[in-house]
């Protein structure tokens, strides 16, 4: 691939037919349909998960694949925690269960404290990125947009930094630094003096204050971001820490 060939061959264009294939409809058979409005969400947290079967039978429909994973994924949680994961599941489709949007806004409503307590981190970032489609007001449907572009950039650069050798906790150094212009014009990040990840993060949290349903969610989402070891913003904590050291 030389430097003037496109990344994507025909263009930002030819990714729509995987983004959809992504978000075509699970199909369930008679039995497997979505719990009703009205579930009784205290009941659901008692039921603990039984065991994932494995290998994973043949012939079964998409809706029963994805409860098979998510039994091995939330192993050792119960109920409730399987009907948000279906509830997600269904909702990043384009067509879902009718009463699916309001069934996952009830569960948020009335145990956003059972779900911050009892849920992986991961399906708290698959929760708010739902909320970018599925909220009932604009603020919580912005905020929740903001928060996708935010959580699914930064996997993408994770991943490609596992390729660099170096462990998630340990930053680059200094002198290291290769001068390469960034690409598409954009300005150099100074680590000393940037101020981008405040206009990246603070108004996240200022937002959250407005957001009526996902203000705790984002809330809590950032307090762990503040907290984890492993990530860029950590990483250009510590380098901004040497650099300061050999001024």
């Amino acid at each position: 691939m030389s430097d003037h060939d496109e990344t994507f061959p025909d263009g930002i264009r030819s990714l729509l037919p995987q983004y959809q294939k992504r978000r075509s409809l699970l199909t369930h058979d008679p039995g497997q349909e979505l719990a009703p409005l009205d579930v009784d969400f205290d009941q659901l947290a008692t039921i603990p998960l039984p065991k994932q079967e494995n290998p994973r039978p043949e012939g079964l429909s998409r809706v029963a694949k994805k409860r098979h994973m998510l039994l091995g994924e939330l192993q050792g949680g119960t109920e409730l925690a399987l009907l948000h994961g279906l509830l997600v599941a269904h909702l990043r489709k384009h067509t879902f269960p009718d009463h699916a949007p309001a069934l996952f806004r009830r569960l948020w409503r009335e145990k956003e404290t059972w779900l911050l307590d009892n849920l992986p981190t991961r399906w708290l970032i698959s929760a708010v990125i739902t909320f970018a489609e599925h909220g009932e007001s604009e603020a919580d449907r912005k905020l929740a947009q903001s928060l996708n572009i935010l959580f699914s950039l930064m996997k993408i650069y994770e991943a490609e930094r596992c390729f660099s050798g170096l462990s998630p906790q340990q930053p680059f150094r200094i002198k290291d630094r290769n001068k390469s212009p960034l690409p598409m014009g954009m300005r150099d990040f100074s680590v000393l003096k940037g101020d981008l990840e405040a206009h990246l993060l603070a108004p996240l949290w200022r937002d959250s204050n407005a957001a009526p349903a996902i203000g705790p969610l984002t809330r809590h989402l950032l307090t762990l971001l503040n907290t984890d070891d492993r990530t860029i913003f950590r990483r250009f904590a510590k380098m901004r820490q040497a650099a300061q050291k050999h001024q």
